[in-house]
């Protein structure tokens, strides 16, 4: 057994020659005997499913490589949220000398900036460049789908993927289907969420401010107001996200997957409405439009390209609105290098978005779609993979406290998240449940996520997946009409009076109501397969 709780299963060799004519005959036959004893024993072992491996269950070092097989390369895309990654290649070899004996691959990581996320995927596909293994963003899932760019992994999953289907709760990994077929794997984590508040801790301090008064809108406003007056210099509200809106971030209703045409409080007799028509839509723009206004909003940020942890930790920002979970507060902190506290403004319902918002994919151009099926499924089951990618190198980037559970850990003397060269967000990786904690984070944050999946509402159309393929021409008139004019009107930037009228206008000429009425046979048609009234 290696370091790592590795097992490695062989085979004696048993030579046996007859040195006496005598003897030849019962040597022979001895020799057989010991043959079938040794191939008995070799079968079982091969049977082991990794048992005494440290990590979880599912996870296994026979993972079908054989010991002559070819190492085969593959390339994993994902998007980075913060610029301290100057040691991303030396976590790359690490993860190399896992997956190389375990099952014959290297990994060639594929970074690519937050903010070029979108513009990069879409090079990379219209291009045919090889990619094997790709980070899904819940927004451009169904139409990665309808494009035909991710490969359908159902007989993948079943020959490869034992240690994802372990992982999840059938429902879980069901709610990815389009089509009745899965095309992505979400991550394991929060698989619900509540929309709120995320704010500095130092300035909720300063001005003695009572988070759990903050109730609604109204609220949050008189916060702002606070803020603005006191910290001249500091901006009240920024964006989530590069290229994110507001209204990403405050969501009253099932957006079911791309937001063209959304499920009013999570119900609405399953009638599909189109958001930019609702009242509250236009109630909330209105709201935006008067803080921007009135100068609580980051002026550019509908064209803004720093990332709201860079606009945190500079202390240019005081709060964004973001999709909350258990943990948030503690998470946020670390990617921003700033103490962070949070306040729910929405309460915690499951959606098929929820699900859906963090999944990884095959593309249809990997020329490895079997290897990178194994990677995928050591993501999920192989615990030092998980670290890896969440926490980076033992001994250098962090280290396991003496004295405390196995999974507690911190940072190295002198060292914290801004300055010690790998810093990821572990939900975007895998099995998240399979991550070590930090150890100013709650030790049972795992236990209080899956007691949060368990206990949220489920919105009534969880489950469905819209499969935009039958309406394509129109989603993809209809997603250059929102590029045209949702960052402008949900940031605040310009009077919803004017413009949504003629953004509505647009809408409709380029097929949302089309759409719309797809979907909605779609989710008839799901709700009666499914029972669901």
């Amino acid at each position: 057994m290696t370091a790592r709780g590795r097992t490695m299963n062989t085979a004696p060799t048993i030579i046996r020659k007859a040195g006496e004519n005598k003897m030849k005959n019962i040597m022979r036959g001895a020799t057989l005997l010991l043959l079938c004893f040794v191939l008995v024993l070799s079968a079982c072992g091969k049977g082991n499913n990794g048992a005494g491996n440290g990590n979880q269950p599912g996870s296994s070092a026979n993972t079908g490589s054989k010991p002559d097989e070819k190492v085969e390369e593959i390339t994993v895309a994902f998007p980075l949220v913060s610029t301290s990654q100057q040691d991303l290649q030396l976590v790359e070899d690490e993860i190399n000398k896992i997956s190389e004996e375990k099952i014959k691959v290297r990994v060639k990581f594929l970074p690519i900036n937050a903010g070029e996320w979108a513009q990069r995927m879409n090079l990379i596909f219209s291009g045919g460049e090889t990619l094997d293994l790709t980070f899904v963003s819940g927004l451009m899932y169904s139409n990665m789908v309808a494009k035909g760019q991710l490969i359908e992994l159902d007989e993948l999953l079943n020959k490869h993927g034992e240690g994802i289907k372990q992982a999840f709760d059938e429902k879980y990994l069901n709610a990815t289907k389009i089509n009745g077929q899965i095309y992505s794997v979400p991550t394991v984590r929060d698989l619900a969420g509540s929309y709120g508040l995320t704010m500095r801790k130092d300035l909720v301090d300063k001005y003695n401010i009572d988070i759990e008064a903050i109730q609604t809108l109204d609220d949050v406003e008189n916060l702002f107001k606070t803020i603005k007056a006191s910290e001249p210099h500091i901006v009240p509200l920024v964006p989530g996200g590069v290229g994110q809106s507001f209204r990403e971030n405050h969501v009253f209703f099932d957006p079911l997957g791309d937001f063209m045409g959304v499920l009013p409080n999570y119900d609405n007799d399953l009638k599909i409405v189109n958001m930019y028509e609702m009242p509250e839509y236009k109630a909330f723009i209105d709201r935006i439009r008067k803080w921007y206004l009135e100068g609580y909003i980051l002026p550019d940020a509908a064209t803004n390209k720093t990332t709201t942890f860079e606009l945190i930790k500079s202390g240019k920002a005081f709060s964004y609105m973001a999709l909350q979970k258990p943990g948030f507060a503690a998470q946020e902190s670390k990617a921003s290098g700033t103490q962070m506290v949070t306040k729910e403004l929405l309460p915690p319902v499951a959606t098929t978005s929820n699900v859906t918002n963090a999944l990884w994919g095959i593309p249809v151009n990997s020329k490895h779609q079997e290897k990178a099926m194994q990677f995928l499924n050591l993501m999920y089951s192989d615990a030092d993979i998980v670290n890896l990618f969440d926490w980076g190198i033992e001994g250098k980037h962090y280290v396991k406290e003496k004295g405390e559970a196995d999974h507690i850990i911190s940072y190295p003397a002198g060292q914290d998240a801004t300055t010690i060269g790998y810093n990821m967000l572990g939900w975007m990786f895998g099995n998240q449940f399979l991550s070590y904690v930090m150890k100013t984070d709650d030790p049972d944050i795992w236990k209080k996520t899956a007691e949060f999946n368990s206990t949220s509402k489920p919105s009534k159309a969880l489950g469905f997946v819209f499969d935009a393929s039958a309406v394509k021409t129109e989603v993809a008139a209809v997603s250059n009409v929102v590029t045209q004019y949702k960052l402008p009107l949900e940031t605040g930037s310009v009077d919803p009076d004017k413009l949504l009228p003629e953004f509505i206008s647009k809408l409709k000429s380029a097929g949302m109501d089309k759409i719309i009425a797809e979907k909605q046979k779609q989710l008839d048609e799901w709700a009666k397969n499914n029972s669901v009234q």
